[in-house]
This record gives structure tokens, C-alpha cells and sequence, in this order.
């Protein structure tokens, strides 16, 4: 039986990718996920958003071993960065680059890097850089610029958006995948958009912090930090949709827990599925599991390799394409019958 599968011009034994997260933050780890049969690894961001807490930490004693505060072009951009800040993105970067590099030396599965794009930086692309250079197989760019900038249009976020994957596809050689949210107003043509751009992949969706409140103290916790079941519903409806739709490889990422979960991707038209979730639930060994899982289903339709049924219910090959869009709604409440393909 053939689980094989080409995302991004990578040929994986098969298309569970474990995505960035802990679990793939040390090479202990990821030599466990490989050893339990992990198609890919998407090893745990570097991101702005860490190296500002670390600053906060940092400035405390920095002073005292560089002295004041020194301002001076880096990279050769115009754009002067504080001298404890470029202490600390250093130290990052080589720590990084240092994680790629045992990776690759002790797993023969694709590594791939990741970047989180939370805030601009024209460090991005230094980073994309090295870290090819480190031999990283792949780069992921998380992106995300939040809704709740209100100083810019909608056009001018999704023209960075643009921006940013041309002229990292355009500074490295290795391939480049998005991964994306959502919230977007024009979702579809905004990915259509965005293969255009050069990427390989697109990873549909991120997942982000969001804030619960405690009646009790009066204070702002952390909600739900793992996905459910429940969240497969929104990914899977748009890697339907946009299948064949793109220039590019599609992975599907939120609320893979099971085999049936990693089936119904596929049959969505994914060329990959991420997870990380239910590997914290039940463990680096679950992944045995979600592939044999695969295999079962695969040997009862005698499906010999994934391109034998991959895309098969997705809207491009379906015969009633509406069933994908709002009225699948009335068709729940109207007690119509399932809609085969």
C-alpha cells in the first residue's frame, strides 16, 4: 500500500506532518516523531513575539555588561534596531539555526523551519535565509497581522500579505508554504491570490491564543489551547473548496484527532494533514495508530495508493458543488438527504 504523497515538491512516506509546536521544539523529540512514523516535521517557530518577552528579561542586566543603548543598520536595511534587541534576535537565530541543523543530521524525514509572522519585520527574510542555509528542507510562514490593527485598510493588509510571500519565495530556493487564518473577507480568492505568489504550500488554518476571563480573580487565562474534534469542520470545508483551485500544494491543520479525521482531509483534496493536538493528548506513538488507521480504510475500499481517492469529495469533482457553500445549512434543518459524488 502506497502512503506517499508530494507536498511542496517534498516526497513524504506518507501525508501526516507534525506541525509546529512543542512537540517538535528539541532533536529528542523530533527523532521520536520520525521513529513513529511522522511523514514531516515542522519544527517549533522562531518568532518576534518570544524574543520580546526575553527582551523584558534581558534589558535587566544587558546594560551593565554593553553599556547604553547603541542604534545602526542591520542587514542593510534602513531600519535601526536597538543594540540589546539584536543581542537577543542573534542568540535566537543561532540557537534555531543550531535545532535545524542536528535535525537534519539525525532524522531522514523533511525538516522544515518556521517562522511566526505576527508583526513586520524586515528581519524575516535574513532569517528565511540562514536558515536555509542551516539545510532546512522546507520553510513555513506562519502569518498573521491582527484584525484589530485599525490604523490600516483590509487592502493594505492582504497587499502585505502579498508582499511578504513573493519576496521570501524570491530570496530562498527551498519551498515556501503559508500558513493562514481564516479571517479574511474574501477567503477564496485571497488563497487563490496567494498561490500566485510563488509558495508551494498553503496551510489552512492556524490556530491562535485566545483570552477566557475568571469570574473569580477577575483575570484574563488562556481558553481552549488545544483543538477538538469539533474545529475539523471550518479546514475541511475550505480545502474542499479550494482544491484545484490553486497553484500550490494544500495541507489541512485544526481538529485532526483521529484516522477518519486524516480520510476526510485527503478525501477533501489535501495533499498533507498536520497535527499536533492529539500527540499531546495521547502521546508521539498515537501516529502508529492514525496510519494504520489510514491503511485499514484504505485496504477496505481497496484504494492501493492516496491518488486513488485524493480530492474525490472535493467541490471541483462534486456534483452538486452548492452543497459546499450555505446551503448545506437548510439542507440540515430541511432533512434533505446526503449529497454523494
Amino acid at each position: 500500500m502506497d502512503l506517499t504523497t508530494d507536498y511542496m515538491g517534498l516526497r513524504l512516506s506518507n501525508p501526516i506532518i507534525v506541525s509546529s509546536s512543542g512537540m517538535t521544539g528539541s532533536i529528542e523529540k523530533v527523532k521520536t516523531l520520525a521513529a513513529n512514523g511522522a511523514g514531516a516535521v515542522v519544527l517549533k517557530s522562531i518568532f518576534e513575539e518570544e524574543v520580546m518577552y526575553e527582551y523584558a528579561d534581558f534589558i535587566k542586566t544587558a546594560k551593565e555588561q554593553y553599556g547604553a543603548p547603541q542604534y545602526f543598520d542591520y542587514d542593510g536595511q534602513r531600519s535601526p534596531i536597538e543594540y540589546y534587541d539584536y543581542v537577543i534576535r542573534e542568540e535566537n537565530l543561532k540557537k534555531y539555526i543550531g535545532l535545524v541543523e542536528v535535525c537534519k543530521e539525525a532524522v531522514t524525514i523533511p525538516v522544515m523551519a518556521s517562522i511566526n509572522c505576527f508583526f513586520y519585520s524586515v528581519e524575516w527574510l535574513s532569517y528565511a535565509i540562514n536558515l536555509e542555509r542551516a539545510g532546512a528542507d522546507a520553510l513555513e510562514l506562519n502569518m498573521f497581522f491582527p484584525p484589530t490593527d485599525f490604523k490600516h485598510t483590509r487592502e493594505e493588509k492582504e497587499a502585505l500579505y502579498l508582499e511578504i510571500a513573493k519576496k521570501t519565495t524570491q530570496a530562498v530556493s527551498i519551498p515556501v508554504a503559508l500558513k493562514i487564518s481564516p479571517y479574511f473577507t474574501d477567503l477564496g480568492p485571497m488563497i487563490q491570490r496567494l498561490s500566485n505568489t510563488g509558495v508551494r504550500a498553503i496551510v489552512l488554518f492556524n490556530r491562535f491564543f485566545s483570552p477566557d476571563f475568571d469570574i473569580d480573580t477577575l483575570e484574563v487565562k488562556p481558553s481552549f489551547v488545544f483543538s477538538t474534534p469539533n474545529d475539523l469542520a471550518l479546514s475541511l470545508r475550505w480545502i474542499a473548496v479550494m482544491a484545484n483551485r490553486v497553484d500550490c500544494s494544500l495541507a489541512a491543520s485544526t481538529g485532526v484527532h483521529d484516522s477518519a479525521a486524516v480520510v476526510k482531509q485527503l478525501l477533501a483534496g489535501a495533499d498533507a494533514v498536520q497535527i499536533a493536538s492529539c500527540l499531546y493528548k495521547q502521546g508521539p506513538a498515537y501516529l502508529k495508530e492514525l496510519l494504520d488507521g489510514l491503511k485499514s480504510w484504505m485496504s477496505g475500499k481497496k484504494y492501493r495508493s492516496l491518488s486513488d481517492f485524493k480530492g474525490k469529495l472535493s467541490q471541483a469533482r462534486s456534483t452538486d458543488p452548492a452543497v459546499y457553500e450555505r446551503v448545506q445549512f437548510m439542507r440540515y434543518f430541511g432533512g434533505k438527504k446526503n449529497v454523494t459524488v
